[in-house]
């Protein structure tokens, strides 16, 4: 008896329900080439050939339009046997990404308590930038994503705030108007990159890049040594740096926001969601941190910058 990966057949519905096999690689998050590799592989398996080569684009044959309706409900299935261990409280999984720059003992000690609250749930924690994290949340990849957008919140956003982007130096990086701006950036995928760059350009500020850092804490140890300039949210500035300078333009704000998916089990969420506001909006004069909450997330996505 032959046993078909459901695998294979994911990625048949997918390149049938996208009709293109580079969209399917997109959202399976793997080469376009794979994908050909596991539809051959699938038809290989089963004998016969599934799309029509003969027609444009994605056509199925006969007995691929069979396969592709069997293959819906052995999934359906599949999918739901999955979902019994979730609806039991065990190994239900709980996928968070957010970008470095909040990563710290604050958070550290708030996933602690989060953890201690929901034992039956395995949080698995990743940091990139922002626009990669809400590409997977749209994907199904995450559950909760923690974004910088500009100059609004992320559709998917339920609680957002707003923080003041701020130029920032070492004591030993005097400010020379005669010569191009020396900037520390983590490449063009980070928002502050993007505003520092725009601000410069729309001021007819010459810069050049001098360092690409890979995480904030390498940016604000090649700030402080006099590297160059460099972009940070008011409330993430080490005491050791020096922050806003007359003589450059002003950055625009970018906006934090909390973004989750609408699957996933609303107690957990909303707990973790509670955790990381109070965590992670700036406290100021003593007040306790205000988010901006927001009408449940929409179903569609917007341009991230």
């Amino acid at each position: 008896m032959t046993n078909i990966p459901t695998e294979l057949l994911r990625t048949l519905l997918t390149v049938v329900d996208l009709r293109s096999f580079t969209k399917a690689a997109q959202k399976l998050g793997v080469t376009q080439p794979a994908v050909s590799a596991q539809i051959k592989r699938l038809q290989f398996l089963l004998g016969f050939d599934l799309l029509d080569k003969s027609a444009p684009g994605v056509s199925l044959t006969e007995k691929g339009g069979a396969v592709v309706s069997q293959a819906r409900r052995l999934l359906a299935i599949n999918d739901q046997i999955v979902s019994l261990a979730r609806e039991s409280g065990h190994g239900r999984v709980l996928r968070l990404g957010l970008p470095g720059d909040f990563v710290g003992l604050p958070l550290w000690q708030a996933l602690a308590r989060f953890r201690a609250r929901w034992p039956e749930v395995r949080l698995h924690m990743k940091t990139c930038c922002s626009s990669t994290l809400l590409h997977e949340l749209e994907q199904g990849d995450l559950d909760v994503v923690v974004a910088m957008t500009s100059p609004h919140p992320h559709d998917m956003a339920s609680h957002h705030w707003r923080e003041e982007l701020v130029w920032v130096r070492g004591p030993m990086a005097p400010l020379d108007l005669g010569q191009p701006l020396p900037l520390i950036s983590r490449g063009e995928g980070c928002i502050f990159h993007r505003h520092m760059v725009a601000a410069l350009e729309a001021a007819g500020r010459s810069f050049e890049i001098v360092f690409t850092a890979g995480h904030v804490d390498e940016l604000s140890r090649a700030a402080a040594a006099g590297l160059g300039f460099t972009a940070l949210t008011r409330s993430l500035v080490d005491p050791a740096l020096m922050c806003g300078d007359a003589g450059l333009p002003k950055l625009a704000e970018v906006i934090c926001g909390i973004c989750v998916t609408a699957d996933t089990d609303p107690a957990v969420r909303d707990d973790l969601v509670t955790l990381l506001t109070e965590t992670l909006t700036p406290r100021s004069a003593g007040k306790p941190p205000v988010a901006e909450p927001r009408s449940a997330p929409r179903a569609t996505m917007q341009s991230v910058a």
